[in-house]
């Protein structure tokens, strides 16, 4: 690690901290380690299942090959934040990301705010449209007009959130008055990151998120998605400021201090450590120098 900066301003999450958190006893310790040496969230990222044969390409490696295998632990994000809520109860608990347009938004409705009222209001819910078709057909749900889906599952978030008796008449989703509890901590306003590199999720984030989550972690190339999400919020007429980018944190390992400088000119709110850095033998430790050097500094 390089010397110790000031850093006031940026957030710093752990990203995948489920990866590393891989049994109950890990689990609760990481989350209370990054608790300690300053990180402000933890974040869990999903996939149901894993196809053994997948001909649909990753977007995030050059060979567009996912880095996964059939032993690769990936928890539901939702029951693996649940469990280690209480144990750092400081920590804000968001999805990186959950797939939306998988799940029922009823019961998923339910869910967040259930987890957002028991942690008193600190869910922060990350959602992509998904990349794996593979996917998407062995859980049944159509892979044509997710993007669309996605939209209107989110809408229809907000309006369950929203109070009681409530109803909603769209495309993929229809229900007449009805109402869900417990409703939110933070109300309708569960703050919501869209994720994604691509010119729709761009515009979905300008248009309904509170949010941006590029996956892309080259520096040039974040400017550039940044700037055209910027680009994108006045289109619609909407403040860029309002929109808090998040930016992963891979590349930057190799000299911290200068990637947290780097990403904090670039408008970055949120960088997210990758918690693979921290697997294996002596992570924790690892991951208290990081905290203690770059965090808490």
């Amino acid at each position: 690690m390089s010397a110790k900066m000031s850093n006031e301003s940026m957030k710093f999450g752990l990203a995948f901290a489920s990866s590393v958190g891989a049994d109950p006893a890990s689990a609760l310790e990481v989350c209370r380690v990054a608790e300690e040496v300053g990180f402000e969230s933890v974040w869990g990222g999903e996939h149901v299942i894993f196809p053994d044969s997948i001909e649909s390409s990753y977007p995030y490696t050059a060979d567009g090959k996912v880095p996964a295998t059939a032993d690769t632990y990936i928890p539901d994000p939702l029951i693996w934040l649940a469990y280690v809520a209480a144990a750092a109860p400081t920590l804000r608990l968001g999805t990186c990301i959950l797939i939306l347009p998988q799940r029922n938004p009823l019961v998923l409705a339910k869910e967040l705010a259930t987890l957002d009222q028991l942690s008193n209001g600190r869910v922060e819910l990350g959602i992509g449209v998904g990349w794996m078709r593979e996917e998407f057909e062995a859980l049944g749900i159509p892979w044509e007009k997710r993007g669309a889906r996605t939209d209107e599952y989110v809408a229809a978030l907000r309006t369950i959130w929203g109070g009681a008796h409530v109803e909603f008449h769209g495309e993929f989703v229809d229900f007449e008055p009805l109402t869900c509890t417990p409703r939110p901590t933070q109300g309708a306003d569960i703050p919501i990151l869209v994720g994604g590199d691509t010119p729709a999720a761009i515009r979905r984030a300008a248009k309904l998120a509170d949010g941006y989550f590029p996956g892309e972690g080259d520096p040039e190339r974040l400017a550039e998605l940044i700037a055209k999400v910027r680009a994108e919020c006045e289109n619609v007429d909407r403040d860029p400021n309002s929109i808090e980018i998040n930016a992963m944190f891979g590349i930057q390992m190799g000299d911290p201090a200068a990637g947290i400088e780097q990403m904090t000119e670039a408008g970055v709110g949120r960088a997210m450590i990758p918690a693979f850095f921290f697997a294996g033998d002596g992570g924790l430790d690892r991951l208290r120098e990081f905290g203690e050097s770059f965090v808490r500094a």
